[in-house]
C-alpha cells in the first residue's frame, strides 16, 4: 500500500525537496566549475539556478539576413569556432556552419505543477534574440522529430514568473511521462536518486543543454 502510494506521487516534489535537490547539484557544479549558479531574487525568498553556454551552431538555422553575421571581431567566437572547426574542411565552411549563440538557462519551481520548469532565451552574440521558429530549428534532430506532433506546445514563449522578461520554456506537461518510470526504476533498485539531475538529463539535450555523467554518480537524493 505505502509502495504504491509512493509510486503514485513519485513524479512530484515540494519546493523545499526541489530546493535541496538544486543544493546538491550546485555543489557538485562548484567542483566539476561547469558554471551553474544559484540567482535569489532581490528582497524575495524565490530564486532558480541560472547557467549561461556559448553554443556554436550551423548559420542556416538563423534567418538569412543574419547568417554569417557573427565573425572573428569576438574574441569568444574565435576561441568556440577555433575548437569545433574541421580543419580539413577550409575556411569557407567556417563561415558557412558556424555561428555562435548565447543561450541562457533557468531551472525553478513550478508551485502549479510542483516540478521544475526549463525556462532559457537564446540570442545572437550582438544580441539580437532568436524567434520560436530559430530555437524550434536549434533543437536536437533527434529530440525534434520526436516532438513533432505538437512543437508549439512543448516549446512555448512565455513571461519568465520571477522576472517578468520573455522566455522560452519546456512546457512541463509531460514531465510525469518520463519522470514516473525514471523514478519507478530506481526505486525498485533501491537506488536513491536525485530528481533534478534525473529530470535536467532528459529536458536538458533537447535545448542543447547537457548534463554531465558525474552528476548522476556523484550527486544523490537530499536526505
Amino acid at each position: 500500500m505505502m509502495a504504491a502510494e509512493r509510486n503514485t506521487v513519485s513524479c512530484y516534489l515540494d519546493e523545499k525537496t526541489f530546493r535541496l535537490c538544486c543544493q546538491r547539484f550546485l555543489q557538485h557544479s562548484e567542483t566539476i566549475q561547469d558554471g551553474w549558479s544559484w540567482e535569489q531574487i532581490k528582497g524575495t525568498d524565490e530564486g532558480f539556478m541560472k547557467k549561461t553556454l556559448l553554443i556554436p551552431v550551423k548559420s542556416s538555422i538563423l534567418n538569412k539576413q543574419h547568417e554569417c553575421s557573427i565573425q572573428d571581431e569576438n574574441m569568444e567566437t574565435d576561441d568556440i569556432q577555433a575548437n569545433v572547426e574541421d580543419e580539413t574542411a577550409g575556411v569557407q565552411a567556417v563561415c558557412e556552419i558556424h555561428a555562435v549563440l548565447r543561450y541562457e538557462y533557468h531551472v525553478l519551481y513550478s508551485f502549479s505543477y510542483q516540478i521544475p520548469v526549463l525556462y532559457f532565451r537564446a540570442s545572437t552574440l550582438d544580441g539580437r534574440p532568436l524567434s520560436l521558429e530559430e530555437v524550434w530549428s536549434n533543437v536536437h534532430p533527434n529530440y525534434r522529430q520526436r516532438l513533432q506532433q505538437g512543437p508549439w506546445d512543448t516549446l512555448t514563449q512565455q513571461e519568465h514568473p520571477l522576472l517578468g522578461q520573455p522566455f522560452f520554456m519546456l512546457h512541463p506537461c509531460r514531465t510525469e511521462e518520463f519522470m514516473k518510470p525514471a523514478l519507478d526504476l530506481a526505486q525498485a533498485e533501491n537506488k536513491r536518486v536525485n530528481y533534478i539531475v534525473t529530470w535536467l538529463s532528459v529536458v536538458g539535450p533537447v535545448v542543447r543543454l547537457d548534463v554531465p555523467l558525474s552528476y548522476s554518480t556523484e550527486v544523490s537524493a537530499p536526505d
